[in-house]
């Protein structure tokens, strides 16, 4: 089994995270998300709660920058980051994860928000974002030429390029969640659990079909499935999440503890 070293966490890889996600604002489940969150274990972190300081938000929570990579408002609001895989040892004054948080804490539309972080992308590490309401569903990212866009209905992947690149994780990611969100599974537990089994599939690659981003084949290998384990680094949560027309919603969280053992897993529905 490959080691992740030090070395990898210096360049600034962590958290290589995978959102599956279909957007359709004229159905009665207007998002769905199925997302793993990828994490050295040794990054302190809470499991996906109501926060005390923000009542109205659902989420994990980075204990080291208090910020979060996917959230949900009582309101229907939603927000999620990954990173963008560069080797990169600059220094930035902001958290990513405080773009996620911010958009939860915020009253702006996904539209003025966006706009508003456009302005200050330079502050941050490579990232890619998605913002949501009940209206509309909105990506950035500040490793692109191009300006945030409001995102068209359809079934999404992103990972840690730009949105639908084609690594492996990301096209046999898609492929299996729209046969779950196509399928003839009815919304609710049959759905919930058949999304939360694919974000498991842990096969690796082919060879053939691995993108070269700087780390060498063998991370490269270790990093190609949908599900992460090595003795360090890998998936520490799988969430699913679905957010109705109405405002309504259905959030759950299965955390994973080293090696992908199955931790505590949490519900939240409104």
């Amino acid at each position: 089994m490959v080691r992740i070293t030090e070395r990898f966490n210096i360049v600034e890889y962590r958290q290589m995270c995978l959102i599956l996600f279909a957007w359709n604002p004229d159905s009665e489940e207007q998002l769905i998300v199925a997302a793993n969150r990828d994490e050295f274990y040794n990054r302190p972190s809470q499991t996906a709660h109501r926060w005390k300081d923000n009542h109205h938000i659902i989420a994990g929570r980075d204990l080291q920058q208090q910020g979060t990579w996917l959230g949900i408002t009582q309101s229907g609001r939603f927000a999620a980051v990954t990173n963008y895989r560069a080797t990169d040892n600059r220094q930035y004054p902001y958290s990513r994860g405080a773009l996620t948080s911010s958009f939860l804490k915020s009253e702006q539309s996904p539209e003025e928000y966006l706009h508003q972080i456009h302005d200050s992308q330079h502050q941050y590490a490579g990232f890619n974002l998605l913002v949501g309401d009940t209206s509309s569903l909105h990506y950035f990212s500040n490793r692109s030429e191009q300006p945030p866009r409001r995102l068209e209905k359809g079934i999404y992947g992103l990972s840690n390029h730009l949105l639908n690149t084609p690594w492996p994780k990301v096209t046999t990611g898609i492929k299996q969640f729209s046969q779950v969100v196509n399928g003839p599974l009815k919304a609710g537990t049959e759905k919930e659990k058949a999304l939360l089994k694919l974000l498991q599939h842990d096969q690796p690659a082919d060879d053939a079909l691995l993108p070269d981003t700087g780390v060498g084949k063998m991370l490269e290998k270790l990093l190609s499935p949908l599900f992460i384990r090595s003795p360090s680094y890998g998936t520490r949560a799988s969430t699913v999440v679905q957010i109705q027309r109405t405002g309504n919603h259905f959030f759950l969280e299965q955390s994973y503890s080293a090696e992908g053992e199955t931790a505590r897993k949490t519900t939240y529905k409104s």
